[in-house]
């Protein structure tokens, strides 16, 4: 691939992951408004009491699952600006445009930053535990709890 076609390449794969990445966000706003609905609906209209409180739970993980998934896109992308910025920079500098990374790798270099079951678990709780992720989901617990004391 000619360093011109890498760097077309490298700019059409940004494209494609920003628009993915901004379409995990809206995503991930759509998990949070949903554990709303389902825990307001579990706890004032069923009226469950604390088994309310591990479907919220469960969502939530599902929340930082989601975010893992985007925080993948969002190495890549980094990778790829990297990659872009030093072919600008190299070429500014010297005429020659090489990057120092290749378009299209996504894949390729998730699968080799992988750090098996126990790693992935952990990926997913600290992304689950972030204040973009972890809110409104902690707030949801902290109503369940009290309402269930408040019933009890």
């Amino acid at each position: 691939m000619t360093p011109d076609n890498n760097l077309l390449a490298l700019q059409q794969e940004w494209t494609t992951l920003q628009t993915q990445f901004d379409s995990y966000e809206k995503h991930s706003l759509c998990i949070k408004l949903f554990n709303v609905a389902i825990s307001c609906a579990l706890l004032f209209i069923v009226n469950i009491g604390l088994w309310a409180l591990f479907i919220c739970a469960i969502v939530w993980l599902q929340d930082g699952i989601w975010k893992t998934f985007q925080g993948r896109i969002a190495q890549r992308l980094e990778s790829v600006e990297l990659g872009i910025k030093h072919y600008s920079s190299t070429k500014n500098a010297e005429g020659n445009g090489d990057s120092p990374i290749l378009a299209m790798q996504f894949n390729t270099a998730w699968e080799e930053s992988r750090k098996g079951a126990i790693g992935l678990v952990f990926e997913y709780l600290k992304n689950s535990i972030k204040p973009t992720v972890a809110y409104p989901h902690v707030l949801l617990l902290l109503i369940i709890i009290a309402n269930s004391c408040l019933a009890g």
